[in-house]
């Protein structure tokens, strides 16, 4: 694939060494100053990739969506502008796979949670909670995966109040723990990302995903969790290497 990177930051550079390792190659590399130009610049890329900041999500959307270019949207704290996103995502049939984390380990474990709040369902004695560690540089605060951890959780659980404790601190890549405490035991699930290539495979996944299948594409708003449903079926077609191995069924 020819990749486009909005924004060009840790987590970008990341992605940018993770997608050409696999033989991708990186075109344009879009930041704030490209903004005037950004959808002549983007014409041309099988898929973008988003890391950049919050505030900058609609304004890509809508570059993307002008250069008929799929976009996987990694930045978080946009909620705010999910609204008017969807509704140039309707308007001009673009593409966006979005998500609060693109790690594979991590929507591994949204499923891990949500059976074990299943589990826990009525046995009052075990309060759930959830603690988040990052580093320092970044800017939401809790976390956009812990915030979907909590929506599990209160679902899950039928509890309306989860407690959620975040650090920010030196360079941590990622922390997350579900707890379930009770007055005689605890138990606790913890993932643990160890450096910033987990989430780089997982987001060159979906843009293998939002790219195909050639010539009839793809168009609407996907979570990663829909990414993550189609590998995880029955295999039918394997994907190219993305670094992690994985395969999906073709459907729309």
């Amino acid at each position: 694939m020819k990749l486009a990177l909005l924004g060009h930051g840790r987590m970008a550079h990341a992605f940018e060494a993770h997608a050409a390792a696999a033989g991708h190659e990186v075109g344009a590399v879009l930041t704030s100053r490209h903004a005037a130009d950004a959808a002549r610049l983007l014409a041309g890329h099988d898929v973008a990739i988003d890391f950049s900041v919050p505030g900058a999500v609609l304004a890509h959307v809508e570059a993307c969506a002008a250069a008929a270019v799929p976009l996987v949207e990694g930045t978080t704290g946009w909620q705010a502008q999910e609204t008017a996103v969807r509704q140039v995502v309707a308007e001009r049939r673009a593409a966006v796979v979005y998500g609060a984390n693109f790690s594979i380990g991590v929507n591994v474990f949204y499923r891990i949670v949500t059976r074990a709040a299943e589990l826990l369902r009525g046995l009052d004695a075990y309060a759930p909670f959830i603690e988040e560690a990052h580093h320092a540089m970044k800017r939401d605060a809790p976390s956009g995966t812990a915030l979907v951890l909590k929506d599990i959780l209160a679902r899950e659980s039928g509890r309306g109040d989860v407690p959620v404790a975040s650090t920010r601190a030196g360079h941590i890549p990622g922390t997350h723990r579900v707890g379930f405490d009770s007055a005689g035991d605890q138990i606790l699930l913890t993932h643990t990302a160890r450096s910033r290539e987990t989430f780089a495979a997982g987001a060159l996944l979906a843009a293998h995903w939002i790219a195909a299948p050639r010539g009839r594409g793809r168009a609407g708003m996907y979570a990663f969790t829909d990414v993550l449903d189609d590998v995880l079926a029955p295999c039918q077609h394997t994907w190219p290497d993305v670094g992690g191995g994985s395969s999906r069924t073709e459907r729309e």
